[in-house]
């Protein structure tokens, strides 16, 4: 390690970031800033500073990388941009030039963002250069000095990182801790970890396939199944990740999620999914995938029903129109048409959409009996920050195995049985529930398998189903009844005559101090 990385390593904590470690340090940061800007400016100032600084220490992390592979000093790997794959970061933009700033440090701030877009061709326009550091009757020097003295405290290299989207879920804490003034809720944005694991090793995503998700937010669900390829032996360079973000602020984090992941050929557009579809083919025809995976807003209300029905040029909602108050199985049906005649996708929605009638019942029956439902996972209550509403996971396949063609399996996730087994499908926490990791391989495995079992999971022929009205509801299939404790007679009878033989004694008792009482 040279002089310059002596100077930070003696304020940085290296080591595993984990993610509740990472939101404290944000809430610090914005104690920081309070009494200077709006509440509602939080997130923009600091993500700004701490992607600024996770830039920093992913350059340096592989500055040591390229210098141990080919033995090259590393302050010279550092000032050479044409040895580095990933982006470069030029002096003026490092962060030790940015910690010994005392004067202007704002316009430091500034020139660090602007440089680093102006030297990497694949970060221009990705970043929150937008932001103002140099106002400095709002940000006067020494509120700055201490941020970037805050931001100095942790290292951000990839080795250093719990969860590879913890900075996507650093920007979605912000967003719903300082709502702005729009009122945007971090549920709009933010799915637990777990489930987009669970869904990510439902749909299984292979080397050599095309992957989307039409409304990714900071790219979560694509990065994990980047990673979901590596960890079973396949590489994330031949895996195609797409994806659509209609909030600017979120599509940038991204854009940057992507690149400080190495996964640099994701095309990650920005725009309303619905309106303004971006993935088309050069004959104007909407692209396909093998996967698709998402999260959409649940009862997502004006959802642009009434331009789909003026405009809609892709034929994407041929099932039917839901509500206009409610766009869940629009989103259902476009990522529907988003797949290939083989794909697969998975999505994470609120649990009306199983059950509720009229306009829906309507576009879910004929669904239904074009068999491209093929499980429907009905997840533990209080997963999610912005609801109580325990939500479920769809999984669609325009290509079921033989086995399970005209079946859908359902599968509950809160059986007390499994968890007297020694299964734990979820912990209960103190402000919130969390699916295990064992839980989420189990109910993986559940649905890979096909596997049945009492009050937890089963495969329906879509004549039960059509019989129950085409209601998806998994208790109409699943007896998720806790079953009653066994009673043993010879046992309750023992206590009978144990209880019988104290009421004789305290009678006795009572008779004795009557019989004293009455003497006296």
């Amino acid at each position: 390690m040279d002089a310059e990385q002596e100077t930070l390593s003696d304020v940085e904590n290296s080591g595993t970031l984990e993610l509740e470690t990472l939101r404290t340090h944000l809430w610090e940061a914005a104690d920081i800033l309070r009494g200077s800007i709006d509440s509602a400016d939080y997130k923009n100032y600091i993500f700004g500073l701490l992607f600024l600084k996770r830039v920093n220490d992913r350059f340096e992390e592989e500055t040591e990388e390229l210098s141990e592979k080919h033995d090259i000093p590393e302050d010279v790997v550092r000032d050479d941009p044409g040895l580095h794959t990933e982006f470069w970061v030029p002096e003026r933009a490092r962060w030790s030039t940015i910690a010994e700033a005392t004067d202007d440090i704002g316009g430091t701030l500034n020139k660090s963002l602007h440089a680093i877009e102006d030297e990497n061709d694949e970060i221009d326009e990705r970043v929150l250069t937008s932001i103002d550091f140099n106002d400095k009757e709002r940000l006067p020097n020494e509120v700055l000095d201490k941020l970037v003295t805050h931001f100095s405290t942790y290292r951000y290299r990839n080795a250093d990182l719990d969860d590879p989207d913890i900075f996507g879920r650093a920007y979605e804490y912000l967003i719903r801790e300082f709502a702005d003034d729009a009122g945007k809720k971090g549920g709009e944005f933010y799915t637990p970890r777990e489930v987009v694991q669970l869904i990510v090793e439902c749909v299984d995503p292979d080397e050599g396939e095309r992957v989307y998700d039409p409304c990714c937010g900071s790219g979560g669900m694509l990065i994990y199944s980047a990673h979901h390829v590596a960890d079973n032996g396949g590489s994330m360079d031949h895996l195609a990740l797409y994806g659509q973000e209609r909030n600017l602020d979120t599509w940038a984090i991204g854009q940057m999620n992507m690149l400080l992941h190495e996964v640099k050929d994701a095309q990650i557009a920005k725009g309303n999914t619905i309106t303004d579809p971006k993935h088309v083919t050069e004959q104007d025809e909407l692209e396909v995938f093998d996967k698709v995976i998402a999260n959409p807003m649940w009862n997502q209300k004006e959802w642009s029903k009434d331009w789909v029905e003026e405009n809609e040029p892709y034929n994407r909602f041929e099932y039917g129109l839901p509500p206009s108050n409610r766009g869940d199985w629009a989103w259902i049906q476009l990522m529907l048409a988003s797949l290939n005649e083989t794909g697969k996708a998975g999505v994470v929605m609120d649990n009306g959409v199983l059950f509720r009638s009229r306009s829906e019942k309507k576009i879910r029956k004929p669904i239904l009996e074009n068999d491209l439902v093929e499980a429907v996972i009905a997840l533990p209550e209080n997963l999610f920050y912005n609801t109580s509403s325990p939500g479920c996971v769809l999984i669609l396949n325009k290509d079921k195995p033989e086995e399970r063609e005209g079946k859908v399996q359902f599968i509950y996730a809160e059986d007390q049985e499994l968890r007297e087994s020694g299964v734990q499908i979820y912990e209960e926490l103190s402000n919130q529930n969390e699916i295990t990791s064992e839980g989420v391989e189990y109910l993986a495995e559940t649905y890979q398998t096909g596997r049945e079992e009492a009050h937890h999971s089963r495969l329906v022929d879509l004549e039960e189903i059509e019989e129950n009205d085409w209601n998806l509801n998994v208790p109409r299939y699943v007896d998720t009844t806790e079953p009653e404790e066994p009673i043993d007679v010879t046992e309750k009878l023992e206590e009978l005559d144990e209880l019988e033989a104290k009421r004789r004694e305290t009678d006795e008792k009572l008779q004795q101090y009557m019989e004293e009482l009455e003497y006296k």
